[in-house]
């Protein structure tokens, strides 16, 4: 399990490292190339509750193994992509694969260690940073040495390690006879494609007809949301379990989670190109700054993963989730060199200690943030575990895509990367009054008035 994980982590932080490069290499806009980020972000959105679902029903080995073949492949291709609408296409069928990776897995973590499960999950997402530090700096060195394209056949051999040990490892389990909802999945993937292909167009042309044509697709991804919401109460296994989107502490999970994927999955991910662009970095020195975020994210997430049965979740997220805003804030303000206690700090040391502050501040989050809610329905952790990673995504995707056509029409980098660290800054700090709706501890009972909608 922890091997998927690193290799699912490890792929993400390659890509955001290559973009810039990607770019380049097949002299395209900004707003094309940044699908190659979000694509993979939207597949996941529409795709990690359909895989929480297979899991449940078809069992965690044989999702979980599908789901690592499916990545795999999707990487080859990518490796060999001719075009950049290929490659986003690639994109598209390896994120298939990677959206079933953590939601089997945590189950699988979830049946394996019943009476330590809130220790386990904390323990066992603390794996995702490690594949950061290794990430950046591995496809710096690869971009440089092998190309962009090396990036994808490092997936090959791993993956078929992974198949390999999961084989023989992983038992296999009953299937239960429920249906899946594919009509839900469908429904999300439009509505979510047609909300993000209106910002792409106004992105590339503020023209009458490409006004027409992105308001047209923005209404049709909000009739597909509705008519998500209606299928979806009267499926009679609906993709989206309602049960998990009633109650306070189920909608206050999921509006945190989305504002927590806008900060950490998807404006961090243009990281390297903020390096490079705004500060002047080379590829490799881009990666290798988003290594000091990491290692500040695997000290704080053991520690609070150890203690998180005696602190709870509420102040670990809502301290977590403080640092995390006070990180952007300083992004925010322009490189420069500055003097602390009588020592010359320059540019490239200052954003390093800004990643290490948002590092400890995600470490800290983590945990909590990913236990949150479970305690409610633990017969469910994998659907729950996939709708938490939809909204994540959800936010992820509409940050990345709002956040590359505000640098397109800005035209400063500088100027439009202050104004999205500020934005989320903002979010983040709003985003607090949420967690004091959800359980404040593992052993917390349901609210009052809450019960019925999460039992």
């Amino acid at each position: 399990m922890g091997c998927a994980l690193l290799l699912s982590s490890i792929d993400g932080t390659i890509v955001a490292v290559a973009f810039p490069v990607i770019t380049s290499f097949f002299q395209t806009s900004l707003i094309l190339a940044g699908w190659i980020i979000s694509i993979y972000q939207l597949v996941l959105t529409a795709s990690l509750p359909l895989a929480g679902k297979v899991s449940d029903v078809l069992g965690r080995k044989s999702t979980f193994m599908s789901c690592v073949i499916l990545f795999t492949f999707g990487s080859l291709l990518c490796s060999v992509a001719p075009s950049i609408e290929l490659l986003i296409f690639f994109r598209f069928i390896q994120a298939l694969g990677g959206s079933g990776i953590l939601p089997s897995a945590t189950g699988i973590v979830a049946d394996a260690f019943p009476d330590s499960r809130q220790r386990a999950i904390g323990l066992f997402s603390s794996i995702f940073p490690i594949g950061w530090i290794i990430g950046p700096n591995l496809g710096g060195w690869l971009i440089v040495s092998l190309g962009w394209r090396s990036l994808f056949w490092i997936n090959i051999p791993l993956g078929l390690a992974v198949l390999f040990t999961s084989s023989l490892l992983l038992r296999s389990e009953d299937r239960k006879r429920r249906d899946i909802d594919f009509v839900g999945a469908a429904l999300v993937a439009g509505s979510l494609s047609s909300l993000m292909a209106s910002l792409s167009i106004i992105g590339n042309s503020q023209t009458a007809e490409a006004w027409t044509i992105s308001a047209v697709l923005f209404c049709f991804g909000i009739v597909l949301g509705v008519f998500l919401f209606w299928h979806e109460v009267r499926a009679k296994d609906p993709l989206i379990d309602i049960e998990l989107m009633k109650g306070k502490p189920f909608v206050a999970a999921n509006a945190y989670n989305v504002v927590y994927g806008a900060a950490l999955i998807g404006i961090m991910s243009l990281a390297p190109t903020y390096a490079v662009s705004v500060y002047g970095m080379s590829t490799f020195e881009s990666g290798f700054i988003l290594t000091p975020r990491s290692i500040g994210m695997i000290v704080a997430s053991l520690i609070a993963s150890h203690y998180i049965s005696r602190w709870g979740y509420r102040w670990p997220m809502v301290i977590g989730t403080s640092i995390i805003a006070i990180g952007f804030v300083l992004l925010s303000l322009e490189p420069n060199s500055a003097s602390v206690f009588g020592l010359n700090l320059n540019s490239l040391t200052l954003l390093m200690t800004m990643m290490l502050l948002m590092g400890l501040g995600t470490g800290i989050v983590s945990p909590a943030a990913n236990n949150a809610c479970i305690e409610l329905m633990p017969q469910r952790v994998a659907s729950i575990t996939g709708l938490r990673g939809m909204f994540r995504q959800l936010g992820g995707v509409v940050s990345v895509t709002i956040a590359t056509l505000l640098l397109h029409l800005v035209g400063n980098m500088a100027r439009g990367f202050s104004i999205i660290c500020i934005a989320i800054a903002l979010g983040l700090l709003l985003s607090i009054s949420f967690i004091f709706a959800m359980p404040s501890s593992p052993h917390c009972d349901v609210p009052p008035g809450q019960a019925s909608s999460t039992q």
